[in-house]
């Protein structure tokens, strides 16, 4: 597939970027640039690959997911601007 300048002043206006006309045929050259390469990865074999979400063996640490009463009702009101009777008071917005 081959991207002319016509297509890439589409995508431009597709994705409501301002670009010059004598920039799209720059422009026209990198989208075919990125879509050869995805052809060149579309060529590896990765039959039998196990999908990886990083390079390096990696394991988050874990802790016990128990549901606790914080009982911290007035430290995490002390920084509010307006709280009321253990609540945060918030200003009217609907009539």
């Amino acid at each position: 597939m081959s991207i002319d300048k016509d297509t890439a002043a589409r995508v431009a206006k597709l994705a409501r970027i301002k670009v010059e006309d004598d920039a799209l045929p720059e422009l026209a050259q990198e989208f075919n640039a990125i879509l050869g390469f995805i052809e060149e990865l579309n060529e590896v074999d990765v039959e039998g690959v196990e999908p990886m979400t990083s390079v390096t063996p990696q394991r988050l640490k874990r802790r016990v997911d128990g549901v606790t009463d914080g009982n911290q009702q007035e430290a995490v009101l002390k920084n509010a601007p307006d709280a009321r009777e253990g609540f945060f008071a918030v200003p009217k917005v609907v009539e």
